[in-house]
């Protein structure tokens, strides 16, 4: 495992556009909460972008800031060195590469940067595609929500081949304040179900503990601050806490994708003979909660708690 540090904020304006200058043209395809924000770090950083998203809408203002807007996903890989899929799941990437137009067949020697939330079978199958067109496939999901996405303050989780990572060493920084190797694709999607296991736990925990002190008759407020001045509270747990108790559910990541993500988490225990006991335990009122609320901050599950 490496972790490589994106440019210097001493690199002058010059030294950062010859190092985009040696960077070929970038298709991204998804532009919605996550990919919008990116494709905007990359365009502000000088790189030349072809952006292609199902709602063309929400493109509209990549397009005032530089980005060429394509209407399909070939259109937008036309004349790119690299594409980055920022979608929904799985299905829906496999949907833009494996569309109508077919594009990857057209493309051999494309390096194909897959960062969005697949789970590992979806990854694998990804790949596997890209292998049979002559694409070079990156695994590289992201650590982080739409406040780091905004401010390029995520963590790449990449893995992939050697030979491409001084190619994308000035894409990720654009993106990410680290990105962290993992060895060969594949493994960077193992890391973020293990994260978002992980970080559902913690937000579930939280939640419940809340709760449980106010029937308690605690003040759960108290609660958050014994966890913020001891070694038990973790500085994510302690926010999110705040916010619950705020009733402040503006979305950073939201309730339907995390529990996606949780469910992504479990099918791959399953698929090892194994179990994810915790995680496994909070999804049935995880997905009631999100009937009413998906589209919420996934800390809104401590209304049902």
């Amino acid at each position: 495992m490496t972790t490589t540090q994106p440019p210097s904020p001493h690199d002058t304006p010059a030294a950062l556009g010859d190092r985009t200058a040696k960077t070929p043209v970038i298709a991204f395809l998804g532009a919605g909460r996550m990919g919008r924000p990116m494709a905007e770090n990359l365009v502000r950083s000088g790189f030349q972008l072809r952006v292609w998203n199902r709602t063309s809408s929400r493109a509209t203002a990549l397009a005032e800031q530089g980005a060429f807007v394509a209407h399909t996903p070939a259109e937008a890989v036309q004349g790119a060195g690299i594409l980055i899929t920022m979608l929904a799941d799985g299905p829906a990437t496999e949907r833009a590469a494996n569309g109508p137009d077919d594009f990857l067949a057209r493309c051999p020697g494309l390096i194909w940067v897959q960062m969005a939330t697949v789970g590992a079978r979806w990854s694998a199958r990804l790949a596997m595609t890209a292998g049979r067109h002559g694409v070079t496939f990156v695994d590289a999901p992201v650590s982080g929500s739409q406040g780091p996405a905004r401010t390029g303050q995520l963590i790449i989780l990449a893995s992939g081949p050697d030979r491409v990572r001084d190619i994308l060493v000035p894409v990720f920084g654009a993106l990410g304040r680290a990105t962290v190797w993992l060895g060969p694709a594949g493994d960077g999607t193992k890391a973020k179900l293990v994260l978002n296991s992980w970080l559902v736990d913690l937000v579930e925990a939280t939640a419940e503990v809340l709760s449980f002190a106010g029937r308690l008759g605690l003040d759960p407020a108290s609660i958050v601050e014994l966890l913020r001045v001891t070694p038990l509270g973790s500085p994510y747990a302690v926010q999110k806490a705040g916010t619950m108790l705020a009733g402040d559910f503006a979305p950073a990541f939201a309730l339907k994708h995390a529990v996606k993500d949780a469910e992504l988490a479990v099918q791959a225990a399953y698929g090892l003979g194994t179990h994810l006991p915790l995680t496994e335990a909070l999804l049935p009122r995880w997905r009631r909660t999100a009937l009413e609320h998906a589209d919420d901050d996934l800390s809104a599950v401590y209304i049902t708690a």
